[in-house]
């Protein structure tokens, strides 16, 4: 047997269910290459997403793997908790591809989409010896549970980017959730399947929303995924009546 012989063919439910771990981790195991010795390094590291999906996190340059990145950019990061019982029998994913520094027309964007996943971090986000670097994806190893492998692509995994939805983000986020909690916590029971409690919209994209709350991220996807931004306020009209016709059935 070889090793195509195990894997699955990918299909849009495992696309759906890797792009869930891209969109709802918090943090993730950082491989580099050590510059010196080429030796394979990995460090624990908080993550976020990008608006396309490609992981997104926040490194000090005194840290081992900063310089490695500066001499090598390719890397990956493996995602997933390991739960109760066998750590093996539990979903996960390695993505990998190389990363780079975060343009800084780009940083306040992705500052607030890395702060509404990790609001700890704005006592040392600003520090000059921090960068926000971002993983940009060519590929996945995914293992969705006993006989459940995908090799994926780059294709599989990242969303379209929508300039105008980006611009409009942080807006609508904040008021969401000053005007419209009790929504977003709808959302979150509804569409996540998650418990009553003070949600916080976190994200928006074209697939999706992330909320949060304390440390728990959740996922409410787009179905269909909007085809641009002028759909976002009636699809979250929309979503808002059907999570209140829910809760009444």
């Amino acid at each position: 047997m070889t090793g195509k012989d195990v894997l699955q063919t990918v299909d849009q439910d495992a696309r759906r269910a890797a792009k869930q771990f891209l969109r709802t981790a918090r943090h993730g195991s950082l491989a580099t290459l050590d510059p010196e010795t080429g030796t394979p390094m990995a460090s624990r590291i908080s993550v976020a997403s990008d608006a396309t999906g490609n992981p997104l996190f926040l490194i000090s340059q005194l840290s081992g793997h900063f310089r490695a990145l500066e001499q090598d950019a390719r890397a990956s990061i493996l995602l997933g908790e390991p739960g109760k019982g066998d750590p093996l029998a539990h979903p996960r994913i390695t993505v990998f591809g190389t990363a780079s520094k975060v343009d800084p027309k780009q940083r306040d964007a992705l500052r607030a989409r890395f702060l509404a996943r990790h609001p700890k971090a704005e006592l040392y986000v600003d520090f000059g010896d921090f960068a926000f670097w971002r993983l940009n994806l060519d590929g996945a190893s995914f293992n969705g549970g006993f006989g459940k492998a995908y090799a994926m692509t780059r294709d599989d995994l990242i969303a379209p980017a929508d300039d105008a939805l980006l611009e409009m983000e942080q807006g609508a986020v904040e008021h969401m959730n000053d005007d419209h909690a009790d929504a977003v916590s709808l959302y979150a029971q509804v569409f996540a399947n998650r418990q009553d409690g003070a949600w916080k919209l976190a994200c928006i994209d074209l697939e999706g929303l992330d909320l949060t709350l304390d440390d728990d991220v959740a996922r409410v996807w787009f179905d269909p995924p909007l085809s641009s931004a002028e759909e976002l306020r009636p699809r979250l009209v929309a979503l808002a009546k059907d999570a209140r016709a829910g809760t009444l059935q």
